[in-house]
């Protein structure tokens, strides 16, 4: 009798943890959709549900990163999307990463009506960037231009032969791997990296005289490697018009006939080891209930920092010493 009763016992025990455990499950999955739907909101992830102009931030040194160009991609074929507005801030990058950028911008331009809209600095690669837009416009001290391609690195020989360090290699031809910062830059050598530089050059110049309708020896001359003023810019042809966000949506309304109540939504990469974006808001959430404010856009730049790398042919602007 004692026997038969643990038995119902036990089944009884079991049937409790059963409803228990899916009771468990409903809950965590119900607030992993109302997180991801509070994550979604703050993003203006569900207003991507209804048509609207997307915001897109290029920004810092552009390389072309995978996640970048995946997210311009799906922004071409979003059907929501009816226009878009490029805010750019960047002193350039790689050549070859500015490239990937450009074209994939002409991509989405050729259904959806695309402008700039220029910060603090847009130069060289950030204006390659710029002038993939049918519209820019810019700050009145803004940086821009910077129009040329560099290639630079630093010759350590003689250092070497303080230290009594000798390099060796051995290698299938005079040029391989040349420049090299542990060999006196030859004639040959400068000659061949010139043609390199300049290949490139002139393929930025063609850019700029087809972008921005200009002929050829006009691009040449404001492509001697200077910055411009927003102001200088407008006055050379470089960009449209003064101004900021509002003039860009206005550019959209009254010549590509946008309504004027669309929304502007942000549009942003995925982050590389978050890609739904909620491990990244519950800890922003965390840093938030700590106090910490801005959290997610700081931890957003963490987790996309393997961007930054720089190599090869670059077209960016610093100041020099």
């Amino acid at each position: 009798m004692l026997e038969a009763d643990s038995i119902v016992a036990n089944r009884q025990m079991r049937r409790r943890l059963g409803v228990w455990r899916i009771v468990a499950i409903l809950a965590i999955a119900l607030s992993l959709g109302i997180l991801t739907l509070w994550g979604a909101s703050t993003n203006g992830g569900l207003s991507k549900f209804s048509d609207h102009i997307a915001r897109v931030r290029v920004e810092g040194l552009i390389t072309g990163d995978r996640k970048t160009l995946k997210m311009l991609e799906e922004l071409s074929k979003a059907e929501r999307v009816k226009g878009v507005i490029i805010h750019i801030d960047s002193p350039g990058g790689t050549t070859a990463g500015s490239e990937a950028i450009y074209e994939a911008i002409r991509k989405i331009a050729e259904d959806k009506p695309v402008t700039a809209v220029l910060g603090t600095v847009a130069a060289s690669g950030g204006y390659i960037t710029a002038i993939a837009t049918d519209h820019i416009v810019a700050r009145g001290n803004t940086i821009t231009g910077s129009i040329g391609v560099i290639f630079q690195w630093a010759e350590v020989s003689r250092l070497f032969d303080q230290l009594g360090i000798k390099m060796e290699s051995i290698k299938s031809s005079e040029l391989k791997a040349e420049p090299n910062m542990f060999n006196p830059l030859t004639d040959k050598v400068r000659d061949v990296t010139q043609l390199l530089i300049q290949d490139s050059y002139d393929w930025f110049v063609g850019l700029v005289a087809e972008r921005r309708n200009l002929d050829k020896p006009e691009a040449l001359r404001l492509a001697d490697g200077r910055v411009y003023s927003g102001r200088q810019a407008v006055e050379n042809k470089l960009i449209d018009a003064l101004g900021g966000e509002k003039h860009a949506k206005a550019w959209l309304v009254e010549k590509k006939n946008l309504d004027s109540d669309l929304e502007i939504v942000d549009w942003t990469p995925k982050a590389k080891v978050d890609p739904s974006g909620l491990g990244l808001s519950l800890l922003a959430m965390v840093f938030k209930g700590l106090g910490v404010e801005h959290s997610e856009l700081f931890l957003s730049k963490i987790l996309q920092a393997d961007g930054a790398k720089l190599d090869g042919l670059l077209s960016v602007w610093h100041p020099s010493r």
